[in-house]
């Protein structure tokens, strides 16, 4: 017998800027733990550029 699956992703409302802030933190920490285990390297360049995005994105939909 197989199983059928009925998926379907809407967006009817206004995305919450709380996952955004969320997001952005978790960024923060993987980041920080990155450095601190490997310097300087591309992934931790590429995880602060992730939290700053996602900061600046929950600055834009909670203050305008």
């Amino acid at each position: 017998m197989r199983m059928k699956y009925k998926l379907k992703m809407v967006i009817n409302e206004i995305i919450e800027p709380i996952y955004f802030l969320i997001t952005s933190l978790g960024f923060v920490i993987l980041s920080f733990i990155q450095y601190k285990k490997t310097g300087k390297t591309l992934e931790t360049i590429y995880l602060t550029i992730l939290a700053i995005f996602f900061i600046v994105c929950f600055i834009i939909l909670n203050f305008y």
